[in-house]
């Protein structure tokens, strides 16, 4: 008889009733099905008895490249129910798709991704035939609520379309181009079907696929030879496996991101088990629950309502029973009585846009629903799984509450470790509350709080992919952030990192750290890179990473290329930066601290910085740190009182002195001269100049703590001869803007007078 073929959508309930009548009918001696052709010998694996949805995790890992992809499995899967009815039958059932590893499927991180966006001119011409909004609504319209009767001619002319095929093979006008990755699979499936055609004799051969690939499939089977295929084995020194993960129906819904085929799961699930008029009854009560679970105020008018408007929506579009976009057009119009601020979500593919109504939100997610797969107990599990159940168990991390550990503590620090990485694998149920925040925190306690949860399981599965011992799966976490990682990210990896006791990194991630620092065209950024990475090499003797290697060399480039960013920082006078003020700083304290893991010395730098001072295009806070900079690291210049004294105008004043603050605060405060240099500076200004430069001398200040501005204070008091307190002087209860602007207010005032001749 040769082969059947049935072109299907993925996840489609009609599609798979088609599938499980077409193989009870034909009763083959093959059933084929569109699927990860290296798990065939693992096919009683598959079928054990788990609770769907599940789905077949791949990972694969070598020197190019880290991939990952599912194949989901839901109760109404016509690739699900070709598996089980083929079995039921007798056939021999096997996946004929090449593996998900496969680089085929590189741009794929799901194997059942549909394929309309290749096929949008034709989808969008029978949508505008059919008048209705997406390729949703038309595949309810054509197959899922329509009658049954006809459905396998429906399909075949619906795919032969899209594919833009005739059923002579040849291409239409409009027809897809079909890339590599599709030729290179239909070319492997092709050759499975004629292989499984001669094995059959005179019985039949059942071909379940994507609808896309059919057309395709049947002209390639014509020609070629009939040999098994062989399956491609992975690259040498790849490292990659398959195993069976629990999956769910929000993440098989379209309106959370899914690749593939149906949205609202739910509803399908209710439609192939209760059929339509059953699917949409219950999927109203549904919603208006949800709602009012919500405290939303729905009556029994409103559930009324919702129904008929559904009802009435479907004998309107020729449907028996309201379809999917019947339901929720219906519920919208009895539960939403304001105008919505964008299409209701149905009408358009993709995930829900930012602002959509609640109420619709709240109809989007009843329709998705919150079923959960379970595997069976027998299934086999990755190294990993085991791996952190031992470890949960030894250090009494296997339980909820609340855990309080004490990081000097040798055993706290490694649940601490522990909790840290899997924290970075993304495993759930493990929440930190408090703790250290950078390696030179002086907090070493942590707070969690660990919830055991459902969803554990499949992310412990999927996280395999990165090693088979938490250890191992962490470290290569982490190296896989790093190239995507950019500048501002890096110093929170780092001490990722430090919290996993992740002490060394491969020689490929520590040149692109160092790589990436060294591009740079940030100054901010590479500041609390500095800042952080500076801590972590100088004090981190808690968690470890003090004196790393790995944070000497990052130290190293961000010192260089801080030094030429800075000297290339142009702009007139602007608000004082912080962060480009904190990069200066830090890269003088590397330049203290960490002499010995830089290339650039002190000299080096202090050239440049004083470039930089010199420089009138600079802006101002930066030519102020410059100066700073050098005299911190060189001690003060011949010159630098007369420097201070004559420094800049009033409007840059207060933003020069807050670079030379930041960088230089313990010079200035132990150097008299300076501080009477910049007393007879502010001194020396107007009123009218006084308050403009008033806000930006307060932010300059504000680098001083509380016991230098009294230093700085005694000896202001001392210059004038004054016995008063400094710390009376520094703590006034009067704001000092005021008490300046009260002073201008009054000097105005004066002026008039005498312009009057009443003074």
């Amino acid at each position: 008889m040769g082969a059947v073929f049935v072109g299907v959508r993925h996840h489609s309930p009609a599609c798979a009733r088609l599938v499980a009548s077409t193989i009870r009918e034909l009763r083959p001696a093959h059933v084929l099905v569109e699927g990860p052709a290296d798990v065939n010998g693992r096919l009683d694996e598959l079928l054990l008895g788990h609770e769907l949805p599940i789905a077949i995790f791949t990972y694969l890992r070598d020197g190019d490249r880290s991939h990952a992809s599912w194949t989901p499995f839901c109760d109404y899967s016509p690739e699900w129910l070709a598996l089980t009815t083929g079995r039921e039958v007798g056939a021999r059932v096997s996946f004929i798709d090449l593996p998900a590893w496969h680089p085929a499927f590189a741009e794929r991180g799901n194997r059942y991704a549909d394929a309309e966006l290749r096929y949008a001119e034709v989808v969008d011409r029978l949508c505008r035939e059919f008048a209705v909004d997406n390729v949703d609504a038309l595949w309810d319209h054509l197959v899922e609520v329509a009658d049954p009767e006809g459905l396998a001619e429906r399909l075949t002319a619906y795919f032969d379309l899209v594919r833009g095929a005739t059923q002579s093979g040849d291409a239409e006008v409009g027809a897809v181009e079909v890339g590599h990755d599709d030729a290179a699979r239909e070319a492997h499936m092709a050759a499975w079907v004629r292989a499984a055609v001669a094995d059959a004799g005179d019985r039949p051969v059942v071909v379940v696929t994507g609808g896309f690939h059919t057309p395709a499939l049947r002209e390639l089977v014509r020609t070629g030879g009939d040999a098994w295929p062989e399956v491609p084995a992975p690259p040498p020194g790849a490292r990659g496996a398959s195993y069976l993960v629990p999956y769910s129906h929000q993440r098989l819904d379209a309106f959370t991101g899914y690749q593939s085929g149906m949205p609202s799961p739910e509803y399908y699930h209710r439609l192939w088990t209760d059929g339509p008029a059953g699917a949409a009854t219950a999927l109203v009560e549904s919603v208006v629950a949800r709602l009012r679970r919500r405290r939303q105020p729905v009556s029994t008018a409103d559930l009324i309502a919702a129904r008929t408007q559904a009802e009435g929506l479907a004998r309107l579009r020729g449907h028996a029973h309201p379809s999917r976009v019947d339901v929720l057009d219906g519920l919208v119009s009895a539960l939403v009585s304001e105008d919505l601020a964008q299409p209701p979500p149905w009408s358009v593919r993709g995930p829900l846009a930012v602002g959509t109504h609640p109420a619709v939100v709240e109809v989007v997610a009843a329709l998705s629903g919150d079923r959960v797969g379970r595997l069976h107990p027998a299934t086999p599990t990755p190294p990993l799984v085991d791996d952190v159940g031992a470890e949960l168990a030894r250090l009494g991390l296997d339980g909820a509450g609340r855990v309080s550990l004490d990081l000097t503590d040798p055993r706290d620090l490694t649940r601490s470790r522990v909790l840290h990485r899997l924290r970075v694998l993304g495993v759930p149920g493990f929440h930190r509350r408090s703790g250290p925040s950078g390696g030179a925190d002086p907090v070493a306690t942590e707070r969690w709080h660990l919830e055991p949860v459902d969803t554990r399981l499949p992310a412990l599965v999927e996280a395999a992919a990165h090693g088979a011992t938490l250890a191992e799966a962490a470290a290569a976490a982490l190296h896989d952030r790093v190239p995507h990682a950019g500048v501002a990210a890096l110093a929170g990896l780092l001490f990722d990192a430090a919290l996993c006791g992740v002490d060394t990194l491969s020689a490929t991630v520590t040149d692109t750290l160092t790589a990436e620092v060294a591009r740079a065209a940030d100054l901010d950024a590479l500041g609390a890179v500095l800042t952080d990475v500076l801590g972590l090499w100088r004090h981190d003797w808690l968690l470890g990473s003090a004196g790393s290697p790995v944070l000497g060399g990052v130290l190293d480039a961000a010192v260089t290329r801080a030094l030429w960013l800075a000297e290339g920082v142009r702009g007139g006078p602007a608000p004082a930066d912080p962060a480009r003020l904190r990069a200066l700083v830090g890269t003088r304290d590397a330049l203290v601290h960490a002499a010995g893991e830089l290339e650039v010395d002190r000299a080096r730098a202090v050239a440049v910085m004083r470039r930089v001072a010199a420089t009138a295009g600079a802006p101002p806070d930066l030519r102020g740190a410059a100066f700073g900079f050098a005299w911190s690291l060189d001690g003060p210049p011949p010159d630098h009182v007369a420097v201070v004294r004559g420094v800049a105008a009033p409007s840059t004043l207060g933003d020069w002195l807050a670079g030379l603050f930041a960088v230089a605060r313990q010079e200035v405060v132990t150097d008299e001269a300076v501080v009477g240099a910049l007393d007879e500076v502010v001194g020396e200004l107007s009123e009218e100049d006084f308050l403009v430069a008033l806000p930006a001398l307060r932010q300059a200040f504000a680098h001083f703590p509380p016991a230098e501005r009294e230093a700085i204070a005694s000896v202001l008091l001392a210059r004038r001869g004054s016995g008063g307190s400094a710390r009376a002087l520094v703590r006034t209860s009067v704001d000092p803007l005021l008490v300046a602007e009260a002073r201008a207010l009054e000097a105005k005032v004066d002026a008039v007078l005498v312009r009057e001749g009443l003074a």
